[in-house]
């Protein structure tokens, strides 16, 4: 399970079954769900017009912008997850170090930013639905939806921040073991290396010839020191 999280050796074999039961792929599925029910209740229900103009405005306070917001931060939000799921399913087959880093502080950042993002989506949303005026819905069209984009956008905050808390313990941990250590060797440079004869050491080798005297050596006890 640690291989196909990640946490292995580049060049594992891919589980698909341990993969979805890690957590970090399990919040990001959940939190692509979230954002596709956002983005689904806000650009299906989230306009109407009224009975005498042609126009359609936004349920959210005929505000515009809180809906255009919405919609942006969860179609967006969909398309992240999804890129960040397939970049956790070849993580492993990544073996530079650098980026890997890259990833994981990516991971980090993003994730973060929109937990941010989602914040500021749920106290915008909330708001204007509070303050808009019952007499622009009599019908109490999209109520239903307008309240799931908000509860749901309250949902994605922690989603998200949770995932970024996850990608900073990957990180934390990749400090500290061989995701991000310098030492790391892809397997497929280190097999070919093998394959062609060439052996690596870790320290420098005695470079002196086979049968030579060491100058200080007196042939009996062992090495004898200058004298000062």
């Amino acid at each position: 399970m640690e291989q196909a999280y990640g946490a292995g050796k580049a060049g594992g074999v891919f589980d698909p079954v341990s993969f979805i039961q890690q957590p970090q792929p399990i919040l990001r599925f959940v939190s692509w769900i979230f954002s596709l029910v956002v983005f689904g209740c806000i650009a299906n229900e989230g306009y109407m017009n009224r009975p005498e103009e042609e126009e359609e405005f936004c349920i959210f306070n005929s505000n515009q912008n809180a809906c255009n917001y919405g919609v942006a931060i969860g179609s967006l939000a969909f398309l992240i997850c999804l890129g960040f799921l397939a970049l956790d399913a070849y993580f492993p087959q990544i073996s530079g170090v650098k980026d890997r880093k890259k990833v994981v502080l990516a991971d980090i950042s993003i994730s973060a930013v929109w937990a941010f993002l989602w914040f500021v989506g749920f106290c915008f949303l909330a708001n204007q639905w509070q303050v808009t005026n019952p007499d622009d819905n009599l019908l109490n069209e999209g109520a239903d939806a307008a309240r799931a984009a908000i509860t749901f956008s309250f949902f994605s905050i922690f989603t998200w921040a949770g995932q970024a808390f996850l990608a900073f313990q990957r990180y934390k941990l990749g400090a500290s073991s061989s995701l991000f250590s310098q030492n790391y060797t892809d397997p497929n440079e280190e097999a070919a290396a093998h394959s062609e004869g060439m052996e690596y050491t870790g320290y420098t080798e005695d470079t002196e010839e086979p049968g030579s005297v060491h100058p200080n050596y007196d042939g009996s006890t062992g090495y004898q020191g200058h004298e000062y």
